[in-house]
């Protein structure tokens, strides 16, 4: 019986997290898959239900739009229903249980990590749950404040709140404030989602545009701030990132990290 972990969405066509940690099983010669498996809404409970008696099921990534509704089938030893509010890695603990935790917060920091940010502005488009481990993120590095970004403004106040962060809440439509940090963490821009239709003008020369998009990698935000000559970080950054603290979990053995070169060059083929 082969062990496996897998990535859970829906959609689910686009995920490049089984090239990833095929990629590092076949380098550390670990025997052992990952997969894709497509699971709607309305099917959460039966998969997680059928996932907790089958012995080879090592746990699991959760992308859209599952970040929130899976906390609602696992068990949350870590308390981050609390912090985060959002899981996006699913493991068996050894009394078999499902316990649920967030590898996207450290993903999404590790590439920014040299940036001195405490103090700073910084704004995050959406408010989804990838957005709330980037706002725990910032939180937890001292930025000075927030300017959320979203359709629905009250949501996006309500975030701030959660995480004791300053700023505002705004309207997609409304001009970006000079921040040092844009980070866009909404599905616009994604290949089958609307465009991001915002414009960079505002920021000062020094700012770094982040976007948590990776397919296509190099989106419109993107070009447009390297058209700017801003500083950028593109999806391909807080997917690895995340997956090599998720592969940790899974697997029992750290990435090899060296090859990522290696590995961005095969993503990008």
């Amino acid at each position: 019986m082969t062990p496996y972990a897998e990535v859970i969405g829906d959609p689910i066509g686009h995920t490049k997290s089984p090239a990833i940690h095929g990629f590092w099983l076949d380098v550390l010669d670990i025997d052992a898959e990952y997969r894709a498996t497509h699971v709607r809404p309305d099917s959460l409970a039966a998969y997680f239900d059928s996932r907790r008696i089958d012995p080879a099921w090592r746990g699991c990534n959760i992308t859209i739009p599952h970040k929130q509704a899976a906390l609602d089938h696992v068990e949350d030893r870590g308390g981050i229903r609390a912090t985060i509010g959002a899981i996006n890695t699913v493991i068996r603990a050894e009394d078999g249980a499902l316990i649920g935790t967030n590898t996207d917060a450290g993903g999404f920091y590790s590439p920014i990590a040299g940036l001195d940010l405490e103090g700073g502005h910084a704004v995050v488009i959406g408010a989804g749950g990838g957005a709330r481990a980037i706002l725990f993120a910032l939180s937890k590095i001292g930025i000075g404040r927030v300017t959320i970004l979203n359709r629905n403004v009250l949501k996006g106040a309500a975030l701030l709140s959660s995480f004791e962060l300053k700023g505002d809440a705004l309207p997609l439509t409304a001009p970006l404030p000079p921040a040092a940090l844009v980070v866009n963490a909404s599905p616009l821009g994604m290949a089958g989602q609307p465009p991001l239709d915002i414009d960079l003008s505002p920021l000062p020369e020094d700012a770094v545009v982040y976007d948590i998009v990776y397919v296509p990698l190099e989106t419109p935000l993107l070009a447009q701030a390297r058209a700017r000559g801003l500083d950028t970080v593109d999806g391909l950054d807080m997917l690895i990132g995340q997956a090599a603290l998720a592969f940790e979990l899974f697997f029992g053995a750290e990435p090899p990290r060296d090859r990522d070169e290696e590995l961005r060059a095969l993503l990008t083929s």
